[in-house]
């Protein structure tokens, strides 16, 4: 949860992980949710933080078990974004506007909305603080307020966004500047990076590139672009399956790739980008840029830091496999805002709300979860305007593929199933 709306995080979503679960396979027929309030009540059987993916999904689910009216999101903002779309956004493949829908029309009918912030969470009295100081009671408590952006961490942002030449498609405010930065590219550096911290969706600062180096192929401009991809990372992807075919486009397509390199400090009026070498502390080499596309430092939501419910960094402190809290037996936590070591995706939500479902309703019933979560996720390796690589994977960073094929292979099917079938089932069925 971020204050540029809701959003969801990578978007491919298992095929058969969440559709075939009980009560999903109806598409409920659609219905605007009674006007959001302060705080209906004082007290929920079952209370959720954050109104993204795993807030939504959990919310729907929890309704089923405990009735209309039993169930409250505190969740302030009034926009829900769909942001796996931004990718196509920033690539001029998709409108923003199809991203976007409001908040009130995704929230379960029967389903509190408490359009608030959260300010604090209480977990030994059984209840949160928000904002003008309510107060909420709850018996059981689901977290799922999401990843927190960080521009202001790299010198010179955000206010360099308001130069050209510089975009982002992590913000729905920013998204927008990289498709113009892409469409203005004349000649020289194209710069795309990703930070030095855990990030929602970690194959979208390249998938970008690979769409931009696409388009200016297509309009002439290719070998004018001297095209960078400047990572934190000491590799190009987590799972070698999928890095070995992603190096090989890389080759193919003559990008270059600068391995433990920080973007620090952002030069908007000068047009230079300055990067911190991650292997000599104190060394930056400054470059000069056409076309700059900045993936931000992320980090746990504020409330979440230094909370009875966090780890030592921030994270909600959950069992891997269960969801379960580790401390507190009624809370538990989805999504991106918990320690999971796994990638932070849409896909991983959708896994993690069948095991999370079964976990509670065992919680509930006074016994021992069992369900396991393996750590399932996904990216969709977007590496043109018609192909993707459907990268699938657990824990161990070892493929976990849904299909009887090599996904390690661009493929024209797997970018409609990004494009076009994945939207449809995130509104109609995930978040329902």
């Amino acid at each position: 949860m971020s204050a540029i709306g809701v959003a969801s995080s990578c978007s491919c979503l298992r095929p058969g992980v969440w559709l075939l679960k009980p009560g999903t396979q109806k598409m409920s027929s659609f219905s605007l949710h009674t006007a959001a309030r302060c705080a209906a009540k004082d007290y929920y059987e079952v209370l959720v933080l954050g109104g993204g993916a795993g807030g939504i999904s959990m919310s729907a689910r929890m309704k089923r078990k405990v009735g209309a009216g039993n169930v409250a999101v505190v969740e302030p903002s009034k926009t829900h974004y769909y942001q796996p779309l931004w990718t196509l956004v920033g690539g001029g493949a998709k409108q923003l506007a199809a991203s976007a829908r409001p908040t009130g029309s995704v929230m379960p009918k029967g389903v509190e909305w408490i359009k608030s912030r959260v300010t604090a969470l209480d977990p030994d009295k059984n209840c949160v603080w928000l904002e003008n100081d309510t107060k909420i009671s709850y018996k059981y408590l689901i977290i799922a307020l999401g990843i927190s952006l960080h521009y202001e961490k790299i010198k010179g942002l955000p206010e360099g966004f308001h130069h050209p030449k510089i975009g982002s498609n992590y913000s729905v405010h920013t998204v927008e500047k990289t498709w113009k930065a892409l469409q203005d590219f004349k000649e020289g550096n194209a710069i795309f990076t990703f930070p030095n911290t855990p990030v929602k969706c970690a194959g979208a600062p390249q998938k970008i590139m690979y769409l931009s180096e696409a388009y200016w192929r297509k309009t002439g401009k290719r070998s004018k672009a001297n095209i960078m991809f400047n990572t934190s990372l000491g590799v190009i992807f987590g799972v070698k399956k999928y890095a070995d075919a992603l190096l090989e486009i890389i080759k193919e397509r003559n990008i270059a790739v600068n391995y433990k390199h920080n973007l620090v400090e952002v030069r908007a009026d000068k047009q230079e980008a300055v990067f911190e070498n991650l292997d000599k502390p104190g060394v930056t080499e400054v470059h000069q840029y056409e076309m700059l596309h900045v993936t931000p430092p992320m980090g746990p939501p504020d409330v979440l830091i230094n909370s009875p419910v966090s780890d030592e960094i921030g994270w909600v402190d959950v069992d891997k496999e269960t969801l379960q809290h580790k401390k507190y037996p009624n809370v538990f936590g989805i999504g991106d805002c918990t320690n999971l070591p796994t990638s932070k995706t849409a896909a991983a939500v959708a896994a993690q709300s069948g095991v999370l479902d079964t976990t509670i309703s065992l919680v509930m019933k006074n016994q021992l979860p069992t369900k396991k979560y393996d750590g399932y996720t996904s990216c969709p390796l977007v590496t043109g305007y018609n192909k993707v690589i459907l990268a699938e994977f657990d824990y161990d960073a070892q493929p976990l593929e849904t299909f009887p094929i090599d996904q390690s292979k661009e493929r024209v099917t797997m970018y409609h199933m990004k494009a076009d079938m994945m939207p449809f089932l995130y509104w109609n069925a995930l978040l329902k």
